[in-house]
């Protein structure tokens, strides 16, 4: 992470500003889901001299005029007030006043209370707003180059599909219009192929899309490619060991194929594989450790299978406990899936895990919040950073998941609230989010 900032804080618990005079009222009053996000607002307002924090209504108070307020205080056992220790802020703070937010992606507080010397530093990641897109997206797809920059492709600005594509560079955080695909199309799949080509299959554009084409990074040009033996979006494309892409179910006409077929990078061509158990879309895939890939869910599915890329087979195995859509899923540093939102065709709050060697499913902890339409991204910590989606507003939350204690922990917020928006983790371990429902914006945590 980059731009660390600090300061060390006092904590006056049960306490508040009582003020005498109209110059001491706080210069933001806004919402925090704790008080350690209280804080990380704070830090981001360069002249920010104390918060107060009521956890009961979720109400943050940031003062930049603490000599007005006399250090007077009055009681309020539903409130924590802090203040920043003169001399502690690093960078220290600009000597003309400003409330423009910072733009830091990592930041560190350390706090002490008013009775010990004691201080403890503990990083709270935040998030930086990074640019826009030529225009807003969702639906679309983003696939890490090796080169280190990020491809977004397609997707909807909520008038038309597009075939537009851009490039990010995470080191100038720039973005650039490239060469734009041959079809328009949202919901579609893009993966990094071991040639180091980014494969495009599917979607619609006001249509069903069977057509697929390739990205060259050297060229950074598009070539059209076979197209599939099934027109799909709300499909799945995993890249398998041996080099192949199996691309899963979807829907055209019918909703939820139970069809698969397997891409071959050296001929460019398709061939049909084994058909699913069940049809699948809005479904997830993971190829496992061991080289099989595990597909799971889709609207009317709670089952998952596996297909073992030596046999070409399917083979049921556990089911988890609800029918998802809409979901994510997200392989662990310990080999176990993740999935999470998306329960019964709505957002949901229920996290489980897969477990390939028993082929067992396990409710773990709940999300803070019912989602569907979210990201989940797996941190180079091994913590899954799950952020934004919709239940009945779109979001702006994230929070986190560790796999050590199977325990949730509520993050930053966003910027702004994105549903069917996009993520990938960058080389420098940054997570960026880009698009979602009418937003060109793109983010990193």
């Amino acid at each position: 992470m980059e731009d660390t900032k600090s300061f060390t804080m006092s904590i006056k618990d049960k306490w508040e500003f009582q003020c005498a005079t109209s110059t001491c009222l706080p210069f933001v009053i806004t919402t925090a889901l704790d008080i350690r996000q209280c804080q990380a607002y704070c830090l981001g307002q360069d002249h920010c001299k104390a918060i107060t924090f009521q956890q009961a209504i979720s109400k943050c108070q940031l003062f930049d005029n603490i000599v007005d307020q006399n250090y007077n205080l009055q009681t309020n056992i539903k409130a924590t007030t802090m203040i920043v220790i003169l001399g502690t802020r690093m960078p220290p703070e600009p000597t003309t006043a400003s409330t423009t937010p910072s733009s830091a992606v990592t930041t560190s507080i350390s706090t002490t209370t008013s009775t010990s010397s004691t201080s403890t530093t503990t990083a709270v990641p935040v998030w930086k707003l990074v640019g826009s897109m030529s225009g807003p997206r969702d639906e679309h797809a983003v696939s890490l180059l090796p080169n280190g920059n990020v491809l977004v492709i397609g997707g909807h600005n909520g008038s038309v599909y597009l075939k537009s594509a851009e490039s990010y560079d995470s080191v100038t955080n720039i973005w650039t219009a490239i060469q734009s695909m041959n079809i328009a199309r949202g919901a579609l799949t893009a993966s990094l192929l071991l040639n180091g080509k980014v494969l495009v299959t599917g979607g619609f554009s006001n249509t069903y899309l069977n057509s697929a084409e390739l990205y060259d990074l050297g060229s950074a040009n598009w070539t059209l490619t076979g197209n599939m033996n099934d027109q799909r979006y709300g499909h799945t494309a995993s890249v398998l060991s041996n080099g192949k892409v199996l691309v899963t179910g979807g829907a055209n006409s019918i909703y939820g194929l139970t069809s698969t077929e397997l891409y071959d990078p050296t001929s460019g061509s398709w061939t049909i594989a084994a058909n699913m158990t069940y049809g699948r879309v809005r479904h997830q895939a993971v190829v496992l450790s061991n080289g099989s890939v595990l597909v799971i869910g889709g609207s009317t599915s709670k089952s998952a299978e596996l297909y073992d890329p030596s046999t070409g087979k399917w083979t049921l195995t556990g089911n988890m406990s609800a029918i998802r859509s809409y979901f994510t899923a997200t392989k662990l540093s310990d080999g176990t899936v993740l999935v999470t939102g998306g329960d019964n065709n709505v957002a949901g709050v229920t996290a489980e895990l897969y477990d390939p060697l028993t082929n067992k499913w396990t409710l773990t902890g709940n999300m803070s919040i019912a989602r569907k339409t979210h990201i989940g991204l797996k941190l180079s910590n091994g913590q899954v950073l799950v952020a934004g989606g919709s239940n009945s507003n779109d979001l702006a939350s994230s929070e986190l998941y560790d796999p050590l204690t199977k325990n949730w922990t509520v993050t930053a917020n966003m910027s702004a609230a994105r549903a069917s928006h996009a993520g990938v983790v960058l080389m420098n371990g940054s997570a960026l989010v880009a698009g979602g429902k009418g937003l060109a914006s793109a983010e990193l945590y």
